[in-house]
């Protein structure tokens, strides 16, 4: 139940031609303090509750805890959310043995693209694609939790 990833903003859209899978992803969260964040998300037509803990020093690693819910109970949760809530598609991409996860922002996070390569170990190696651009792992202002509070669009 720990999940260790590595975050790093993207430099072009190169990765949809390579994308085998997308997902339209709506979120938000019903806690999202340092120590814990509670989330409750739809992709596509499922419904998922998810509570991820502090992350590790190095920002590689937390605690996280998934379980599909009803999309009704879902979509019920969303309206107890806290501010805005996230939307966005995800795209799934192979890169060597991995899978990147790109999300492109929309709404309030009209802009921002972020790709995520989860890990097995915090030393694992892996390939990095040329259309990531700058590690951003551990950088608080890029999680999920936090751009529902302060959005991309006001960072300018």
């Amino acid at each position: 139940m720990i999940e260790i990833e590595r975050k790093f903003l993207v430099k072009s859209e190169a990765f949809k031609n390579e994308a085998f899978k997308q997902t339209r992803i709506c979120q938000g969260y019903l806690n999202s303090n340092k120590d814990r964040a509670v989330r409750i998300r739809i992709k596509d037509d499922l419904g998922f509750i998810t509570v991820k803990g502090k992350s590790s020093d190095n920002g590689l690693s937390r605690f996280e805890w998934e379980k599909e819910i009803p999309l009704h109970e879902a979509e019920a949760l969303l309206q107890l959310c806290e501010m805005s809530v996230i939307d966005k598609i995800r795209y799934e991409v192979n890169v060597g043995s991995h899978i990147f996860e790109v999300d492109e922002f929309f709404g309030e996070n009209t802009g921002l693209i972020v790709a995520e390569v989860e890990l097995s170990s915090e030393d694992e190696t892996y390939i990095k694609p040329d259309w990531l651009a700058k590690e951003v792992t551990g950088d608080v202002k890029y999680y999920n939790s936090q751009l529902s509070k302060q959005p991309f669009k006001l960072w300018k």
